[in-house]
C-alpha cells in the first residue's frame, strides 16, 4: 500500500478533550474520525486492525466449536418484552417505530434475537450443545461517552451464545469460553485480570470479566495481596472486623448544625467506625416484601452501614430486584417521618411505604452512634435488634482498600480497570421467558440453559495501545498490526525509487504486507507518522545506506536502528515472523 494513496490523515498536536493515550493515537495516527459524541468513523488503518482482531477471535471459537451467524440490529419491541427488558432497561435502549408505526428497538445486546433462533432450532436434546457467535453493531444512547473507543454509543461487539441442557454442560462449556478467552488476549498482547462481576442486565447466576488495569479505567476491581480473591467492586465481599461491646442505654444528645458523618465523630468525639450512616433511595418495589414486584409509587429504601463505610448501589439493587435505584430526594424522605441529615431506622418499624436494609458492619456491632430523626440531635449506643429491626440483614457495603478478604487472611486493595470481555452464565433467564424448549428422552419438555460471551472490538483495540505504546504512539503486536513492514524512502533520486519498489514487490510475493511511505516529505515527518503508526518493523532506503549496500533496519519497540545488507532484508523479516 503506499502512503500517497492511503486514507489516512495525521495530526500533530492531541485533538482537545483527548486524555487516553489511545484516545490520543486513534485520533493522531487516523485511525478513526469523530463523528459526534460516542459515535466515530473508522478509516482504513483502524479497520485492518479490527479485521486482524476479529481474525484472531473468530480463529478461537471456531476452536471450541462455535458456528457464526448475524443477527439484525433493528429488533422488534415484542421480544424484548418477552424478555422484560423492554421495561426495566432506561432510555440507554433506543426506542423509535418503523414506517408502519410498528415499536422498535437499536438492539444493545442480542439475547432476545439469539434466544428467538434457539426457539426456532431447538427441538430435541439431540442438537444440544451448540453455540453461535456473531460480530455485530450494537447501539447503547451511553449518557458518559468519554476515553475515544473505550466508552462509545455505537460499537462492534463479538457475542457468542451456547445453548446446554444442563449445568454440567454449560460448566463445562464455560471453562472452555474462559481459556478461549485467555487465549485470545494473549496472542494481541494483554495480559488481562479476570474478576467475578455483577451480571446487570444480563442476568443469570454467575459473570467474570476479563479486565485491563489502567488508571484511566471506570471499573475498580478489588485484588487480594496474595492473588487469592478477585471480584469487580460492585459485588465484592470483605470481612467486617468487629468486637462487639455489651449494650448500653441508648441516650439521646444534641448535635446541633451536624450532620456528616466527619461532623458528627468530630463533634461527639468518636470514631467513624463507631457511626451509623443512612442512606436514603428511592426505587419502584412492592414495600411488603421488600423485592420483586414493581410497584406503581415510589418507595423509600433505608441503608444503614457503618459510618467509615459506603453503600454498594449494585448490591442493594440485586438484593431488592429494583428495576432502577436513585438517590431519595428530600420530600419523600420527610413523607414517612425521616429527617435529612439526622435519619436513623429507629422508631421507624412496621412503615409499608419504607425498607430498611441492615448492613452486617451494623447487625453485629453495638452502641453506635444514630440519628434522632428530629432536626439537631442524635442518639448515642444504637443497638440492632434492640433499637430497631428488619429482615433485611446482608452485604450492602463497598469494599475499599485496606479492607481484609472475605476470610479475613489478607489485606484488599482496589486497582482501576477497563473491561476488555465477559462471559456470563445466564441460565434460563431467556429461555424459560421467551419459550424456547427442548425434547428430552422421555419427550418431556425441558427449558435449555445459556450462557454468554462479550468481547467489544473496538475497546480491544483501544486496550492493546493502553498496553503498548510510547510517546511517540502504539507499538502493533505482531498478530494485529495494520502491516508487517513499513518502508521508508528517503531521498527524491530515482534509484532511491527503484530499490523500494523492488523490495515491496519482493516482500509482497513472499506474503508480507507492505505499507510504502512514497511521499514527498521530509525524513523527520515520514518517521513521526511511523511511529504512529506503530508498525512492528520499519526499514528506510537512503542514498547513503544504498551506496552501501545497505538499509536502516529498526523495530518499532526500540530506539535505534541497525544498518543491515539490502540482500538480508527478506530474510530477517522471515525470520521475524517466523515463515
Amino acid at each position: 500500500m503506499l502512503v500517497s494513496k492511503y486514507v489516512v490523515k495525521t495530526l500533530r498536536e492531541a485533538p482537545t478533550g483527548a486524555e487516553l493515550p489511545s484516545h490520543v493515537f486513534l485520533l493522531r495516527g487516523g485511525y478513526i474520525k469523530q463523528l459526534a459524541s460516542g459515535l466515530y468513523s473508522i478509516m482504513p488503518l483502524g479497520k485492518r486492525i479490527l479485521q486482524k482482531i476479529e481474525t484472531v477471535i473468530r480463529q478461537e471459537m471456531n476452536r471450541i466449536d462455535g458456528q457464526e451467524i448475524e443477527l439484525p440490529l433493528a429488533q422488534p419491541a415484542e421480544l424484548w418484552r418477552e424478555s422484560g427488558r423492554y421495561q426495566a432497561i432506561g432510555s440507554e435502549l433506543l426506542r423509535f417505530k418503523d414506517r408502519a408505526d410498528h415499536p422498535m428497538v437499536l438492539a444493545m445486546t442480542h439475547e432476545e434475537a439469539v434466544t428467538d433462533l434457539g426457539r426456532y432450532f431447538l427441538s430435541s436434546y439431540k442438537q444440544l450443545p451448540f453455540m453461535v457467535y456473531q460480530f455485530q453493531l450494537k447501539f447503547r444512547d451511553e449518557p458518559r461517552a468519554r476515553g475515544g473507543l473505550v466508552r462509545v454509543r455505537e460499537f462492534t461487539m463479538k457475542d457468542g451464545y451456547s445453548f446446554h441442557r444442563d449445568e454440567k454442560d454449560l460448566d463445562a462449556y464455560y471453562q472452555q469460553a474462559f481459556q478461549a478467552y485467555e487465549r485470545i488476549f494473549q496472542r494481541v498482547g494483554i495480559r488481562p485480570i479476570v474478576v467475578k462481576s455483577d451480571t446487570g442486565i444480563m442476568g443469570g447466576k454467575l459473570a467474570h470479566e476479563f479486565m485491563f488495569e489502567s488508571g484511566y479505567g471506570e471499573d475498580y476491581l478489588i485484588l487480594a495481596r496474595d492473588g487469592s480473591y478477585a471480584e469487580n467492586q460492585e459485588i465484592a465481599q470483605f470481612h467486617r472486623e468487629s468486637s462487639p461491646e455489651a449494650p448500653l442505654p441508648m441516650e439521646k444528645v444534641a448535635t446541633p448544625n451536624h450532620k456528616t458523618i466527619e461532623e458528627v465523630s468530630g463533634f461527639l468525639g468518636v470514631d467513624a467506625k463507631q457511626t451509623m450512616k443512612a442512606v436514603m433511595y428511592e426505587t419502584s418495589l412492592d414495600p411488603s416484601t421488600g423485592s420483586g414486584q414493581a410497584s406503581k409509587g415510589r418507595t423509600l429504601v433505608m441503608v444503614v452501614v457503618r459510618g467509615d463505610l459506603e453503600a454498594g448501589d449494585v448490591k442493594i439493587r440485586n438484593y431488592l430486584k429494583a428495576p432502577w435505584l436513585l438517590p431519595a430526594p428530600d420530600d419523600l424522605i420527610r413523607s414517612v417521618g425521616i429527617v435529612p441529615g439526622f435519619a436513623s431506622p429507629v422508631g421507624l418499624a412496621d412503615r409499608p411505604d419504607l425498607v430498611v436494609l441492615c448492613d452486617l458492619s451494623i447487625a453485629e456491632g453495638n452502641n453506635f452512634v444514630g440519628g434522632a430523626n428530629e432536626e439537631g440531635f442524635h442518639f448515642r449506643h444504637v443497638n440492632f435488634r434492640r433499637d430497631f429491626t428488619t429482615s433485611h440483614c446482608g452485604d450492602f457495603a463497598k469494599a475499599m482498600s485496606g479492607h481484609k478478604s472475605p476470610d479475613g487472611k489478607t489485606e484488599l486493595h482496589a486497582v482501576r480497570g477497563i473491561e476488555i470481555g465477559n462471559i456470563f452464565k445466564l441460565g434460563n433467564k431467556f429461555t424459560e421467558s421467551m419459550g424456547c424448549n427442548y425434547l428430552d428422552e422421555s419427550g418431556k419438555q425441558q427449558i435449555p440453559l445459556m450462557g454468554c460471551y462479550g468481547i467489544g472490538i473496538g475497546r480491544l483495540m483501544a486496550a492493546v495501545i493502553e498496553n503498548s505504546h510510547d510517546d511517540f504512539g502504539p507499538i502493533w503486536p505482531d498478530e494485529i498490526t495494520p502491516f508487517q513492514v513499513h518502508l521508508v524512502n528517503i531521498g527524491k533520486e530515482p534509484e532511491i525509487m527503484e530499490a523500494c519498489e523492488k523490495l515491496v514487490t519482493e516482500w509482497e510475493a513472499a506474503g508480507f504486507e507492505v505499507l510504502f511511505d512514497d511521499r514527498d516529505e521530509r525524513p523527520g515527518v515520514k518517521f513521526k507518522d511511523a511511529d504512529l503508526w506503530g508498525v512492528p518493523i520499519r526499514v528506510a532506503v537512503g542514498k547513503k545506506t544504498l551506496a552501501e549496500g545497505a538499509v536502516e533496519w529498526k523495530l518499532r519497540k526500540d530506539k535505534e536502528h541497525t544498518l543491515i545488507p539490502l540482500a538480508a532484508a527478506l530474510d530477517r523479516l522471515k525470520a521475524h515472523y517466523g515463515k
